[in-house]
């Protein structure tokens, strides 16, 4: 056996050092460097199993890469596994890619397990091994019977939080899907430290990468997050996998969002939105329903904004209240919305709509825990605190998608043709836009009135006269 050696690991971003450092030099953070021993002893594996990957090094290897010209290499698009979750095929880009590894993180309790165990159960087709490393057997089976459908003969559990073991068991079953609940409980013995350490994190990582690759078998890891809403454990891990989901919402509400930050595979600005239900997770086929199916009365202070998440359009309800400051700082507070750009957007009403705001408290909501940070909704909030501010409401039947500049200009705003599309699926029957827009659209086929305006008090004169 080799001689062990200690390294010293930030616990924040992976950094190793020899010795201890009080200020990590790459992430500038203190006192997270931490001694771990890094073992160098061969492990001995039975004939014919899969071997993970190992730091041994000199170990054996069986067969040496080359280098090949670019041009003799044969690009083929690999077919994906299609589950019968369709938010989820969105995310990814069109399903699961064979020999892919997917991280998902969220926060406790917002449904990650959940979501995978239901994905686990409705793989008819496939045979499904889930590890488990934080909940017992008995534990899992009483949240299948839970689901829709919780019964399926080739899904297969296993708790156990040790790497070798969960090789042997994959050996056994041969899994089609593999599922890791979660990746900051496993650990290896090829490493000498606790689970959840940064070395720990990615030798466990690597092994199931690797397995990955040499089966061609999907992997998806399910990891914990920091209070400030990063993946837990050191970064490299974010760029070992090939997909890195987050899973939002408040836990208080029904509402889920799955969103894509990284897919080497598909697009990383995709969306998928579920229901948290007594039965388990319901996917939203069509969110701008829901997001506005609580309209009634027409009240003041909100305003129909269209935007976009990746490919698919919404129709959002912006909600905005405006009262004389109690105290002397007017207070700007927003949910959903970017609060340093709600503070702009009140300067340009101040300086080019002559609106006094400088004494009066803002407070503005995107409706349904929505996170959006699309430009064409810039109309949309200065309506609203117009609205709010001189207690008049705005039709119901009016949507709103454009940018607003500083000079109080209306700016042209990107695929306006599937946002009225969807504004006129959902019965809106005017839409503000820029004049920019509209270039090349056939918008006479739509049964919606367009105006094209190009100054914010054009839209505040056609709203509030």
């Amino acid at each position: 056996m080799a001689k062990a050696r200690t390294v010293y690991f930030c616990q924040s971003c992976g950094a190793q050092s020899s010795k201890w450092i009080g200020r990590c030099p790459v992430c500038g953070e203190w006192n997270t460097y931490v001694e771990e021993v890094i073992q160098k002893e061969t492990v001995a594996t039975t004939t014919g199993q899969w071997k993970p990957a190992s730091t041994v090094p000199g170990g054996n290897v069986a067969k040496a890469a080359k280098s090949v010209p670019l041009n003799s290499i044969l690009a083929e698009d690999e077919p994906r596994i299609l589950t019968p979750d369709g938010e989820l095929n969105r995310v990814l880009g069109g399903g699961l890619v064979p020999g892919s590894i997917i991280l998902i993180g969220g926060e406790p309790g917002i449904g990650k397990s959940t979501l995978m165990l239901q994905i686990a159960l409705s793989m008819r087709k496939m045979k499904v091994l889930y590890v488990s490393g934080e909940e017992s057997e008995a534990q899992i089976k009483m949240r299948a019977e839970r689901l829709a459908d919780g019964q399926h003969p080739g899904c297969y559990i296993l708790t156990e939080t040790n790497t070798q073991n969960i090789f042997r068991q994959i050996d056994q079953v041969q899994p089609n899907l593999l599922v890791i609940d979660s990746i900051q409980t496993m650990h290896s013995t090829l490493v000498e430290s606790g689970a959840g350490s940064v070395s720990q994190v990615r030798e466990c990582t690597a092994e199931f990468l690797k397995f990955a690759k040499e089966t061609s078998t999907p992997v998806m890891l399910i990891g914990h997050i920091t209070k400030d809403g990063s993946i837990a454990g050191p970064k490299i891990l974010e760029h070992m996998v090939d997909t890195v989901l987050q899973f939002e919402g408040d836990r208080h509400m029904s509402y889920r969002i799955l969103r894509t930050t990284k897919n080497r595979f598909g697009n990383t600005s995709e969306l998928g939105i579920y229901e948290m239900q007594g039965d388990g997770l319901r996917q939203v086929s069509n969110p701008s329903e829901i997001l506005l199916s609580q309209r009634g009365e027409s009240l003041s202070g909100m305003a129909i904004g269209a935007t976009l998440e990746g490919n698919r359009p919404l129709l959002v309800e912006v909600q905005a209240l405006v009262t004389p400051a109690t105290y002397g700082t007017p207070q700007r507070s927003s949910t959903g919305f970017d609060a340093k750009r709600l503070q702009m957007l009140l300067a340009v009403l101040e300086k080019r709509a002559g609106l006094r705001l400088g004494q009066h408290d803002v407070f503005l909501n995107i409706a349904g825990g929505l996170r959006l940070d699309d430009p064409a909704l810039d109309l949309a909030v200065c309506a609203a605190v117009v609205s709010s501010l001189n207690d008049v409401p705005i039709p119901g039947h009016v949507c709103l998608a454009a940018e607003v500049g500083l000079s109080g200009e209306i700016r042209a705003v990107t695929r306006l043709d599937q946002r009225l599309a969807e504004a006129e699926k959902l019965g809106f029957r005017e839409m503000y836009v820029s004049q920019f827009n509209g270039k090349g659209l056939d918008l006479a086929r739509l049964g919606m009135k367009t105006y094209a305006v190009g100054r914010l008090d054009e839209v505040l004169d056609g709203l509030f006269g």
